[in-house]
């Protein structure tokens, strides 16, 4: 049981609930929603934010949700691997590929640039003070400035989810319960 309740859209500031309905299209992120709308300026900023970046589309959606997933392994955080793991398998890694996705060298469902960002992704979230310069040669053969700048932040970001979803232990929709079964 989640150990706060969700605020109700009707309780958020009238120039932010457009971004609760956005959010609302976003995915069944409705306890992460709810939890956040309890404070104005982190509910506006971090998802005001999010769907910018979504508009944008700067990042290729499998590089970010192969991002997303390996971290959410990383810190067995159930609610962020059963949100991202139907996002992933649209962008065709199966369920047992996304079940795997830590074992990622000799990923059967993997090319060479997906193997990177997990590797990156374990990078970021366990190792972060010590990635060299070697594996920025390799993003760099692969992707822009900003798109190394977006996937860094998104994947330092999922970490920060990973560990806000946990201590609140916010309850995984059932939306997101029934793509994963």
């Amino acid at each position: 049981m989640a150990r706060i309740s969700n605020a109700e859209r009707e309780n958020v500031p009238a120039r932010l609930q457009h971004l609760y309905d956005d959010m609302a299209n976003y995915g069944p992120f409705a306890s992460l929603v709810g939890a956040m709308a309890h404070r104005g300026p982190i509910f506006e900023h971090v998802f005001g934010m999010l769907t910018d970046l979504r508009k944008e589309g700067v990042l290729p959606r499998r590089y970010l949700e192969l991002g997303l997933v390996a971290v959410s392994k990383l810190n067995a955080c159930d609610y962020c691997v059963a949100h991202h793991t139907p996002f992933l398998t649209i962008e065709g890694v199966s369920p047992a590929g996304a079940e795997a996705i830590l074992d990622y060298e000799d990923h059967p469902e993997f090319d060479t640039v997906d193997k990177l960002v997990v590797e990156y992704a374990i990078k970021v979230s366990n190792d972060f003070n010590r990635v060299r310069d070697s594996m920025f040669d390799r993003l760099r053969e692969h992707f822009t400035e900003p798109q190394i700048v977006e996937l860094t932040w998104r994947i330092a970001l999922c970490g920060a989810f990973n560990r806000f979803n946990d201590v609140l232990q916010l309850e995984i929709e059932e939306e997101a319960l029934a793509k994963i079964a």
